[in-house]
């Protein structure tokens, strides 16, 4: 797996140093990103410049070549993704300071009294006058982290405090990561279900399959609030707007087309179930492990096998972990193929489409970071006790209707898009019957 190494380095502050530096980065194989100085001196400079480099080793030995240079020093050189994990990525901060007498007594005591009375008499004003509302927990216990497997609770909760990032960035929703050091089922339920009372959703992350569609069944059956196991319906809601989108590009309807899914794990299943639903002609899908094909043929998706996938299937849709298991040779012409294992695909887009694919795209592209936020705020903002099949379309077709002509999906970073995907969806929950608008928070 590629890395991105940062250097910081001092040179001499004349023409033609950073060119001089450069060309020994190239001569070692590095790829040059961001350039950033740090300070400028009379006799010498320091900058960063950040390079991809093959892996740990590598970036070590670019350093070497760059302190072979005449008046050239690196002082460091690390790992830019560690370098950004410092101390971590989230704080829980206060809504408004809090710096006379008179803000201490409205926020804390005797002021909070007020608050906890009210709640009491009528606990649906907790939505209102606490955080409950507008929070999300995000529940893992890190057995199915997305291209590491089984690493554990703890070592996985970098990506829980990303997946909570783009929670505060895009949606305005403050979501906490909850690890919980557990593989059985029960306790995993148990634990949430003592926990959800503060908080307004629970998303479920990095959960093995098949435990994740036991804990999430019943977490939905024993809790009033909204429950999503992202892996599965985060990443089927945005498979399938991509699905939507590239089928226009090749001048095909998804209506009218086969859909091929490779790969039944929580992903595969949650991408194949939404096609089924999402109206798609046919879904057919091909997995080695036979505990995965009754809950498959369970939701109408027909069971066979890859090589029949691949001859019938007018959209194929792969996520088995393993790279380059599509070759080229297996394309059909006028496929449209999104193999979105990261971070090496089934098949590289270039070569699908070399082979004869009408269209191609890889995992870089279908990020579920543009659904699960604005599902969430969405489903918060409706006072929704759940995050139905009609919530998930409506999102689907959203990010599908959001997208350039030129495109698979739109811009993740555009706050924009995170708006129209939670309006969609509080319509969605209000058409449907599972609004409840008096709950819905304040400050959302």
């Amino acid at each position: 797996m590629a890395l991105d190494f940062t250097y910081r380095i001092q040179l001499p502050h004349r023409p033609g140093q950073l060119a001089r530096v450069a060309g020994k980065i190239a001569e070692g194989e590095g790829l040059i990103g961001d350039v950033t100085t740090i300070n400028v001196g009379r006799d010498a400079s320091i900058r960063e410049i950040t390079v991809e480099v093959q892996d740990r080793e590598h970036g070590q030995r670019v350093a070497r070549r760059v302190d072979e240079l005449d008046g050239v020093r690196v002082i460091w050189a690390q790992d830019r993704a560690l370098l950004r994990h410092e101390g971590g990525k989230l704080i829980v901060a206060s809504t408004e300071p809090v710096n006379t007498v008179q803000a201490m007594r409205d926020v804390y005591t005797p002021g909070v009294a007020r608050a906890s009375m009210a709640i009491a008499e009528d606990p649906t004003l907790a939505g209102r006058l606490t955080m409950i509302g507008r929070s999300v927990a995000i529940c893992t216990n890190g057995t199915r982290v997305l291209g590491l497997g089984d690493i554990g609770p703890v070592p996985s909760m970098p990506v829980m405090e990303g997946k909570a990032v783009f929670y505060h960035q895009f949606a305005n929703v403050s979501a906490m990561p909850i690890l919980i050091d557990t593989k059985d089922v029960d306790e995993f339920v148990e634990t949430v279900k003592r926990i959800a009372p503060g908080f307004g959703g629970i998303h479920l992350e990095d959960i093995s399959a098949p435990e994740c569609f036991e804990i999430e069944r019943r977490l939905i059956e024993d809790l009033s609030q909204p429950v999503m196991h992202d892996d599965v319906h985060g990443t089927a809601v945005v498979s399938l707007a991509a699905a939507i989108v590239a089928c226009r590009h090749a001048g095909l309807s998804l209506e009218d087309e086969v859909v091929g899914q490779i790969g039944l794990g929580a992903a595969g299943f949650g991408i194949a179930s939404l096609m089924v639903d999402g109206k798609a002609q046919r879904v057919i899908a091909s997995d080695p492990n036979p505990l995965s094909h009754e809950r498959a043929r369970a939701k109408g998706i027909e069971i066979t096998d890859m090589e029949t996938v691949m001859k019938e299937a007018d959209v194929v849709v792969a996520t088995t972990g393993r790279a380059g298991l599509i070759k080229p040779e297996m394309v059909r012409k006028g496929q449209v193929i999104l193999a979105l294992t990261n971070p090496y695909p089934e098949i590289d887009p270039e070569a699908a489409v070399e082979a004869g694919a009408a269209f191609a795209a890889d995992g870089t592209s279908v990020n579920n970071v543009l659904g699960y936020p604005g599902i969430f705020r969405g489903a918060l903002l409706a006072g929704a006790g759940e995050i139905n099949l009609q919530m998930k379309l409506a999102a689907a077709d959203a990010i599908a209707d959001l997208t350039a002509d030129a495109d698979l999906v739109p811009d993740a970073l555009d706050p924009k898009v995170h708006e129209r995907v939670a309006t969609a969806v509080k319509n969605a929950a209000i058409q449907s019957g599972v609004a409840h608008l008096d709950r819905a928070p304040a400050g959302l």
